[in-house]
């Protein structure tokens, strides 16, 4: 409860000084547009629906949070491995759509983590691989500039020594089906991602037991745009507190989101 509050009147003073100093100048401003930069095949966070329209747990999210801070919202569909590039050129001006935290806590002006998330491995339902050891000798392939792909190259590197490859490839929905085609042995996925396909192929596939890491979800921001930033937190705090964050989150249970692993409602039990 301690540090929600914190967070809360930190939140609330950045608010108050922004809104001073726009009624200082006794001037209207135009309505501030949040470009949310977000990978399109990556649900529940963010896909494309069946009528062809952008959805997502996060896409939802962030509607609540723009129509309660009177702003726009643009949704901009980016490739996962350019979204640096993307917020540097301002074409967006956050990165919102699982977006891990951990291993890049400087490289980005972050909100505090939402959502409480772990990289696991997928395999066939048939494939007999029951454990990481049952590894060795396969090829695994993941999403290129995706946490798993940090994960695999930095803390679990040994891991990663003992497969025969590890492949990139653009989305997670490609791995897939590369892996129903037999052409790979397993894919390091984000739960919440591997989640889904259980959801959507039921009895297809198997999520190994032990994680190859832990990690948070939060949203991005150019360094040094504080402002922005505190304004969405603040804004996701009181949906948290207000239960609107439980509500959305139902909407996405029946794709593998998981109600218990949102970080924020927690800071209010």
């Amino acid at each position: 409860m301690k540090r929600g509050l914190v967070i809360i009147l930190i939140t609330l003073m950045v608010l108050s000084l922004v809104s001073c100093a726009a009624d200082n100048k006794g001037e209207p401003t135009e309505q501030f547009t949040l470009k949310v930069g977000f990978d399109a095949e990556y649900p529940p966070f963010g896909y494309i629906d069946d009528a062809g329209a952008y959805d997502g747990f996060d896409l939802a999210l962030a509607e609540e949070a723009c129509e309660r801070l009177g702003w726009k919202m643009e949704k901009v569909a980016i490739a996962w491995d350019s979204k640096d590039a993307e917020l540097q050129s301002a074409n967006i001006n956050c990165i919102w759509n699982g977006f891990t935290i951990n291993g890049r806590e400087d490289d980005y002006t972050w909100t505090v983590g939402y959502y409480d998330n772990s990289i696991v491995m997928v395999v066939r339902a048939d494939s007999g691989i029951k454990t990481l050891a049952d590894l060795t000798g396969k090829t695994v392939i993941t999403q290129a500039g995706s946490s798993a792909l940090t994960a695999l190259e930095g803390d679990s590197k040994d891991l990663t020594a003992t497969f025969a490859k590890l492949l990139e490839t653009a989305d997670y929905n490609s791995a897939y089906m590369e892996l129903d085609a037999g052409a790979v042995d397993a894919i390091a996925v984000d739960v919440g991602v591997a989640n889904y396909y259980m959801a959507s192929k039921s009895g297809s596939y198997d999520i190994l037991d032990e994680v190859i890491a832990s990690e948070q979800y939060g949203i991005g921001f150019l360094k040094g745009d504080t402002e922005t930033m505190y304004a969405v937190q603040g804004a996701l705090l009181e949906m948290a507190a207000d239960g609107t964050m439980d509500a959305i989150a139902a909407n996405y249970t029946g794709m593998g989101l998981v109600v218990e692993s949102l970080v924020y409602p927690k800071a209010f039990d």
